[in-house]
């Protein structure tokens, strides 16, 4: 609930209503404040900053991954770096939700940006992937909140019809955080150093001044008053998930090495489906007071959004995480150009978001951009699995295009949905249980995805070589070297003759790439022309599983039920005007 201060002038403020700070009373409908659009904005900046704290930091990370990578000697174990921040921002996403009911939104919203903040320094001083994965999971704790809390205190105070239009605002930040985060990540990551600080530290270093301006422009804006409702933590829960989900995220990015079947991996398996079976049981024991309440589970819409967001955050983060590290290693685009380049999907995430926010608050209805944005992102993925090392770059921007619309469909709608469907006194837990359905997808897809992009590029990367290396362009160029760094092509060559007389050409040479990838676009175009083609072709694999995977969440989307979104606000008190003007006094 709000405590801006009304206008003095409303004549629907009545006894009982929630008084501000200066003793006016703020009318409610509903158990919602009334609040002008001018007092809402006002709410929004601070929920705004907060959360393109989070999410510029995706971005700017996601465009630096490979800089990162390289320099840190772990190109292969980036994931661990993702799906660290994504465990630990998925399992505290649903506590914030309860917390917040307890404790209030607004403190729960400054201790989530103060937590990344402190991340986002530790981040700084990493010394290798695992360092920065574990720096990276504190984030992740703050990170959890900024999202769902600042979703759920708009449907605190917004009604559903109109929450389609302020949620758009949030889809502008993401839009705007989408330009600037691989242009800024970019930039930094291209640095040696700046002023004796490693470039790509930058990424993470330039967090802090964005939130010490958030906290306190949220702690200037951010009028909430709380109305405390007590709630048991369930803190078994959220560990049973933990449990569940570590082991098997472990032997996603490990499989490859263990061996699917090994005693190891079967012994991750067994944790992990024990700790699933705990998770579930420790719910269903909490009742009410669960970390995500199992009935929200038997309501058709939630069950239907819930699904198709795992599916679609798998697919997701799979496309997210596969484009730039196209653009970069294949298409040997500077992380700058890669983030230049991924604008046209920006374009259709803030054009898909806009164009259905628009059209629910005017419609109210919401089903079917769920259920196009779900076929589009099939499609639109299915068509990058043909994208090749020499396709014309703006082919693959049209893809990116689609598959920005594809997820503009989804974003807000799902959540609209979710928030429709259940009781006020649900609100918090329901937004949060829309954002940790999305994120347990986005966690399984990031580790899966990437776990089968290094699984297939060494062996892509051998079969290029067995049949390019024959060839004359090819052979030409290992005696005679003209494009490229001859440094790098010295030793590349120097490297391949020794792989060639111990037999393992292909294999030897690939696998260097799997750790430091840096080297390939300092290599003479002919000599790179293996490693770009395998690695192309390890990514077309991992487009066309995603594509498979989101066939599941446009299947999900068909099963969502229309429920109306309610009459636009002073709709109904101005067809109770007309009403009583229309009958006669005395009557």
């Amino acid at each position: 609930m709000s405590d801006t201060t009304a206008e003095p002038s409303r004549a629907d403020a009545r006894p009982g209503a929630p008084a501000t700070a200066a003793g006016v009373s703020v009318p409610e409908v509903d158990g919602r404040p009334v609040l002008s659009h001018k007092e809402i904005l006002t709410i929004l900046v601070g929920l705004m900053m907060g959360m393109f704290l989070a999410a510029l930091d995706q971005t700017i990370v996601a465009s630096a991954m490979r800089v990162i990578a390289d320099d840190l000697n772990d190109l292969a174990g980036q994931a661990w770096v993702t799906t660290a921040y994504l465990i630990t921002s998925t399992i505290a996403t649903p506590l914030y939700g309860k917390l917040g009911d307890i404790y209030g939104r607004k403190k729960l919203f400054i201790f989530a940006i103060s937590i990344f903040t402190i991340g986002s320094m530790l981040c700084t001083l990493a010394w290798s992937i695992p360092s920065l994965a574990a720096f990276r999971a504190v984030q992740g704790i703050g990170a959890g909140g900024l999202f769902s809390l600042a979703l759920a205190i708009i449907g605190d105070i917004v009604p559903p019809r109109e929450r389609a239009k302020y949620q758009g605002y949030f889809l502008a930040v993401f839009g705007t955080s989408s330009v600037l985060g691989p242009v800024i990540g970019g930039f930094f990551a291209g640095q040696t150093a700046i002023f004796g600080v490693t470039g790509w530290r930058w990424v993470f270093l330039v967090n802090v001044p964005i939130a010490v301006a958030a906290l306190i422009v949220v702690t200037r804006t951010l009028h909430l008053k709380h109305r405390r409702l007590d709630h048991r933590i369930d803190y078994w829960g959220a560990l049973s998930l933990a449990v569940a989900l570590v082991p098997l995220l472990i032997v996603a990015e490990q499989g490859r090495e263990w061996g699917w079947s090994s005693a190891t991996a079967i012994t991750c398996y067994a944790i992990g489906a024990a700790g699933l079976v705990a998770f579930f049981l420790f719910e269903r024991a909490m009742g009410e007071e669960a970390l995500i309440p199992l009935r929200l589970f038997t309501n058709r819409t939630v069950a239907s959004s819930s699904i198709a967001s795992v599916f679609i955050g798998m697919g997701m983060f799979g496309g997210l995480a596969a484009i730039p590290l196209y653009l970069q290693i294949v298409k040997g685009s500077t992380p700058t150009e890669a983030g230049l380049q991924l604008l046209p999907m920006t374009l259709g995430i803030m054009s898909g978001s806009i164009i259905s926010g628009q059209l629910i608050s005017r419609t109210g209805r919401y089903r079917h951009f769920p259920i196009m944005g779900a076929a589009i992102l099939v499609l639109s993925l299915y068509g990058f699995h043909f994208v090749g090392a020499d396709t014309p770059l703006w082919k693959t921007m049209i893809g990116m295009f689609f598959f920005g619309i594809g997820l503009g469909f989804n974003f807000q709608p799902l959540t609209l949905a979710v928030q429709n469907a259940v009781d006020r006194r649900d609100m918090g837990v329901a937004t949060s249980s829309a954002t940790f359905t999305r994120q347990i997808g986005g966690t399984l897809g990031t580790a899966v995805f990437l776990s089968i992009l290094f699984s297939q590029a060494g062996t892509k990367i051998s079969d290029a070589f067995a049949s390019i290396a024959p060839t004359p362009a090819f052979q030409a160029a290992v005696r005679n070297p003209s494009g490229g760094d001859p440094a790098t092509n010295k030793a590349f060559v120097q490297q391949l003759q020794a792989a060639q007389q111990s037999g393992n050409a292909g294999g030897g040479v690939g696998g260097s790439a799997l750790s430091d990838s840096s080297f390939i676009n300092q290599l003479d175009p002919r000599l790179a022309k293996p490693f770009l083609i395998g690695f192309s072709d390890a990514m077309s694999v991992v487009f066309l599983v995603a594509a498979g995977v989101l066939v599941f969440a446009f299947i999900a989307t068909l099963f969502l039920p229309h429920v109306d979104l309610g009459p636009k606000p002073g709709a109904a008190a101005a067809k109770d005007d007309e009403e009583a003007v229309a009958i006669p006094a005395g009557h």
